[in-house]
């Protein structure tokens, strides 16, 4: 039994450390489709339903897709209405894993392990990577493959035999399940597991589908806490994926007899009845309410009430109509460039209150505008790219070769901002603490950067000679400002004032602001 118990836990081990491995590997590859995916998905809700189905697909886990909506929403990059969609897609692509193992394909895992180790460790760069994600791939089912047989001797004990096969209460088999999926934070495993307890005639259908049910609640658990340190809308999102699999579950509980009279009467297999069982119950949820995901986003923003604020993925203003005459063309990324350093401000107004208070959610919400910001930058600079093949006169040439450096400038306020922010985040985990002094200094210099960045804003609009002078006097005051505080951070780390460890960390604040 303990080899047994040890062997199953090593392949549910497995199985999870292949899932967040293979989401890693199938983002770097895919990033450029899955961009393509949502610039869709936030304009028709169907796209969004199989943006959904398509990323669980490809991550092999709807955890990590709800998730990733989740924040989203809570970053403002798509609205809670769209983000509805992608969950329920979401949950209809969860129950491709389980039809999977049903097929068996857990016996042929060794064989894409061979073969993505092959790609991984002897192919040229790109081929690595495809290699590598089939090598998680084969060992993520390899990981199933380990529970089966560490299932197996379960049939020499009556006891354990008896519980999965004597007809059980309904809701203990759903509890039991709903905990066990919001331990592991993935409802595939319990499902999983359920289908090769079917394959060994080790478990009843009457069992299985209230556990199965269970599941589909517990892997809520997931968005549950991702929106708990999300903002309004990462809540209001989280909470509606509960919402709908609660429901789901109240529907298909209640008709739990003509739902098992449907399995059986479909398929006469127990493994294959349970992943039928498993697409029905997501199945009914989206018919249930994809209709009406507008009413219900309404509902939620009544629920949580707070304003989400939407902040829109690709260029608002750039036209392509408009790349045949240069000056039309260079008015719009004007006000591309206009909402870039918007993001840039609103990144640091999320970023200096991390000092005094960190919070795991504002990172995220942080990194995601970035995100965006850096997607608006090359579509800011591909597009000056193309106007720059047509005749200008020498002051449009010199208008368009301002552009690309601003973009750039901007981006790498960014990129700025995120260090500093990894910083913070460091400071916090570690325990770091400031001297008083030093967060004043900090607290000075953060507030002569934030007026900088919004003056910088401000002449991006409109030219203004008395403003472009402040930014330069502001500017040298806060190089003379972080020569003083280093100096002074020197004196007081001698006087041992400060601890060794909070040095490194300041220092590199003072230079990245």
């Amino acid at each position: 039994m303990i080899k047994s118990f040890l062997l199953l836990s090593a392949g549910i081990t497995l199985f999870l450390f292949s899932m967040m491995k293979l989401s890693a590997g199938i983002q770097v590859l895919f990033t450029a489709r899955i961009r393509d995916y949502i610039k869709y998905a936030v304009q028709r809700p169907i796209f969004g339903l199989l943006t959904g189905v398509a990323a669980t697909v490809l991550f092999h886990s709807s955890s990590a897709t709800t998730v990733i909506a989740v924040g989203m929403v809570s970053a403002g990059q798509i609205s809670l209405y769209h983000s509805l969609a992608i969950i329920l897609g979401a949950d209809l692509g969860t129950t491709v894993i389980v039809q999977l193992v049903v097929w068996k394909i857990t016996d042929a895992s060794p064989l894409f392990i061979v073969a993505g180790g092959i790609l991984w460790f002897t192919g040229k760069e790109r081929w690595q990577g495809i290699g590598e994600v089939i090598f998680y791939f084969g060992l993520l089912f390899f990981g199933l493959s380990l529970v089966g047989t560490a299932t197996l001797p379960l049939k020499n004990h009556p006891e354990i035999v008896g519980f999965f096969r004597n007809t059980q209460h309904p809701l203990t088999g759903f509890a039991l399940s709903a905990l066990f999926t919001a331990l592991v934070h993935a409802s595939a495993i319990p499902i999983s597991i359920l289908a090769i307890f079917a394959q060994q005639d080790l478990i009843r259908l009457d069992n299985a589908l209230p556990m199965v049910i269970g599941a589909n609640v517990g892997t809520t658990i997931t968005a549950l806490m991702a929106g708990m340190v999300s903002g309004i809308g990462g809540k209001r999102a989280a909470l509606s994926h509960f919402f709908f699999k609660a429901a789901g579950a109240a529907i298909c509980m209640a008709a739990l007899p003509v739902l098992l009279d449907g399995l059986r009467y479909v398929s006469p297999n127990v493994a294959q009845q349970i992943a039928i069982g498993h697409f029905i119950f997501n199945l009914v949820i989206v018919v249930l309410f994809f209709p009406f995901i507008r009413n219900f986003s309404r509902l939620m923003e009544k629920i949580i009430p707070g304003k989400e604020e939407v902040l829109p993925l690709w260029s608002e203003f750039l036209r392509a109509d408009a790349i045949s005459q240069p000056g039309a063309a260079l008015a719009t990324v004007e006000k591309e460039l206009s909402r870039e350093i918007l993001l840039a401000e609103k990144m640091f107004t999320l970023t200096t209150p991390l000092l005094r208070g960190y919070h795991e959610g504002r990172r995220r919400d942080i990194l995601y505008i970035e995100m965006v910001a850096n997607h608006l930058r090359h579509e800011i600079v591909e597009y000056l790219r193309k106007i720059s093949c047509h005749e200008m006169s020498a002051t449009l040439s010199e208008k368009l070769f301002a552009y690309t450096a601003m973009a750039d400038d901007i981006e790498r306020i960014g990129n700025h901002i995120v260090s500093f922010v990894d910083l913070a985040r460091e400071k916090h985990y570690r325990d770091i603490e400031f001297t008083r002094a030093a967060e004043e200094e900090l607290r000075d210099i953060e507030k002569q950067v934030a007026a900088n960045i919004a003056a910088a804003s401000f002449l991006i609009r409109r030219h203004d000679g008395d403003r472009a002078a402040e930014v330069y006097r502001r500017e040298n005051d806060i190089d003379n400002a972080v020569k003083e505080a280093r100096e002074k951070h020197l004196v007081r780390f001698h006087k041992r004032l400060c601890p060794a460890e909070a040095g490194p960390v300041f220092i590199e604040m003072l230079i990245h602001l």
